[in-house]
């Protein structure tokens, strides 16, 4: 994937020359309103002119018909020219947008493990969403209104000057004024309208935060505190929002001030002692009046929409973060694809740690042979959940290197790496999609033949025909449709049609119950065969078949081997064993 540059500017013509030639036509067809606005003026004061020297009015149709038909051509030629660009832009937008939205999506999805948990996937998502809308809204102001008045300004100028030369000074000189103007402000506008698309992007993050835990809200009964918590965020998005607002404002008085004494008063002064002074015609005062006005209102116009423009500029750099923020694991320039061909986990001088003062692994030296069932086990922050995210590669070594079958993680695909491992999670979360899709997800390429005996492999086939959709029923967000076992075995059921070569269980059957995990530890034992698989378990009775036993703590494995080893031995992990509560490892040494 070529990553889009995350300079706002770049980034818009990176885009735009996908398109261009589409764009140059359609900015030409734009042009359009600038000569509906500065020609039909100089057509009427022709005919205006046609008039007044007119000395019989049998001869009104010879005298006018030369502007008329010219009138009527341009009409005509103008509203073609608007509808060829609204099929244009029905066109080209559309792709526009798409194209925007899932270079931004790819590069996002792109980020690690530690990016997501850091950043609310409401914001993200609204950053997503922003960006091709605020991108066209900017386009559409630039090529339908900034330009096109920039055309009927360079038009004036030249009749002007055709006219009489001090006409085209006056209006050139108020041109430069108003750019300057706007020009002075720009920067603060830009900041200004920055900070304020921040915090609403923050407000709109929260906002979906609340909605995908409305759960804890209905049963803390917490809604008035989460509308006074939303509230304080809602005040900052207000008085940013105002600031933006208010300093535009402050832009356009200048605007105004200039607009006034320019157009207003020095043009239309030297119009109408021109005409006393008899160097232009009646028709030129009609066209230099209604061009004057023409001109203003389209730079008022332009002017009204300079606050939207900072707006969606400061929307624009705001989600361009996403772009900016730079990957935390990424591919080396010649990774190769991770061949698996038995499962062997090699940790060579392995050291870790998540910030400077803690510390999880330091010079880690242990292998893993290929085939062989692994049980880890500790108390909560012991690091044996880093072990398995550093074998994922959610984050990248200190120092050392992972191997599998001999093959540097670090210098593997993300994605051939993840292809090859199979992991079932603790708290596991499927699509909103349906449970046929969700279990397929393991294997897009399955048949129904093969997603019906993983289900019935894992136990979930039974309950998903008593739906009343059955395989097509649709699962909620994270899965919520569906009770948590329910999601455990559906879970189970993917990674059994993933057959992968390398197999995690993250506390994979701590949602179910005593009975449904005796089945489903059956069904995952032929699973296991032949294949490296670790376990983490608080429940150690699950560990107990298991080939080898890895004991954690504070960062170091204190005890290794098989279940009946390490009773023997007396030890950590027979203390832990005698202090299971339920059959559960309590969290900490305190819940003892």
């Amino acid at each position: 994937m070529q990553k889009p540059p995350a300079n706002l500017t770049k980034f818009f013509f990176f885009f735009l020359k996908k398109q261009w030639p589409w764009f140059l036509l359609l900015q030409i067809f734009y042009f359009t309103w600038a000569i509906d606005h500065t020609l039909f003026p100089y057509l009427i004061g022709w005919i205006v002119d046609s008039l007044s020297q007119l000395k019989e009015k049998s001869q009104l149709w010879s005298a006018v018909a030369t502007p008329l038909i010219l009138g009527a051509s341009l009409w005509i030629g103008i509203e073609i020219s608007y509808r060829i660009a609204g099929f244009l832009n029905s066109r080209v937008t559309p792709r526009f947008e798409a194209q925007v939205r899932m270079a931004m999506f790819e590069y996002a999805q792109r980020h690690s493990y530690g990016y997501f948990t850091s950043h609310l996937a409401g914001s993200l998502a609204n950053k997503i969403a922003d960006m091709p809308a605020s991108m066209t809204r900017i386009l559409q102001m630039v090529m339908t209104l900034f330009m096109p008045v920039l055309a009927a300004l360079a038009i004036s100028v030249g009749l002007f000057a055709h006219l009489q030369p001090w006409f085209a000074i006056l209006i050139i000189a108020w041109i430069v004024i108003h750019i300057s103007i706007c020009l002075l402000f720009a920067k603060k506008c830009s900041e200004y309208a920055n900070i304020h698309a921040e915090t609403r992007s923050t407000l709109a993050g929260k906002i979906v935060d609340n909605f995908t835990n409305h759960l804890n809200v209905r049963l803390f009964a917490r809604h008035r505190f989460e509308k006074d918590y939303l509230l304080n965020f809602q005040k900052e998005e207000i008085r940013t929002h105002t600031i933006s607002l208010a300093y535009i404002e402050k832009m356009k008085i200048g605007l105004g001030i200039a607009a006034f004494l320019g157009p207003g008063v020095a043009i239309n002064w030297l119009m109408l002692y021109s005409w006393q002074q008899g160097t232009i015609t009646t028709g030129d005062v009609v066209f230099i009046f209604n061009t004057t006005w023409n001109i203003m209102m389209m730079a008022w116009l332009a002017g009204l929409e300079i606050p939207n423009f900072f707006r969606e500029i400061g929307i624009c750099k705001q989600a361009l973060t996403i772009l900016k923020d730079p990957h935390d694991v990424v591919d080396s320039p010649d990774a190769k694809s991770l061949i698996v061909s038995s499962g062997q986990i090699v940790f060579e001088n392995v050291t870790f740690h998540y910030t400077p003062n803690h510390i999880v692994f330091r010079n880690k030296n242990i292998v893993l042979d290929a085939g062989s069932k692994v049980g880890l086990v500790g108390f909560s922050g012991s690091g044996k959940s880093t072990f398995v995210h550093l074998i994922l590669r959610y984050f990248d070594v200190e120092d050392g290197r992972i191997l599998i079958d001999n093959q540097d993680i670090a210098l593997v695909t993300q994605d051939s790496l993840y292809s090859q491992i199979a992991m079932i999670p603790q708290d596991t979360t499927l699509l909103h999609r349906t449970l046929m899709e969700n279990i397929r997800y393991g294997n897009p390429e399955a048949t129904d033949e093969e997603v019906y005996a993983a289900s019935k492999q894992a136990r979930c086939h039974e309950f998903i025909e008593k739906l009343p959709d059955k395989y097509n029923t649709l699962a909620g967000e994270r899965g919520v449709k569906i009770s948590g076992g329910q999601r455990q075995r559906i879970a189970i059921a993917r990674a059994i049609l993933k057959n992968a070569p390398i197999l995690i269980l993250d506390e994979a059957t701590s949602a179910l119950d005593s009975v449904t995990e005796q089945h489903i530890q059956e069904t995952l034992h032929p699973l296991i065969q032949g294949r490296t698989t670790l376990v983490i378990a608080h429940r150690l009775s699950t560990l107990s078949g298991m080939d080898r036993i890895l004991v954690f703590k504070d960062g170091k494995i204190i005890e290794d081997g098989s279940h009946d080893e390490l009773l023997q031995a007396c030890g950590h992990y027979a203390n832990l064993w005698d202090m299971q509560a339920g059959g559960f490892l309590p969290d900490t040494l305190e819940d003892e």
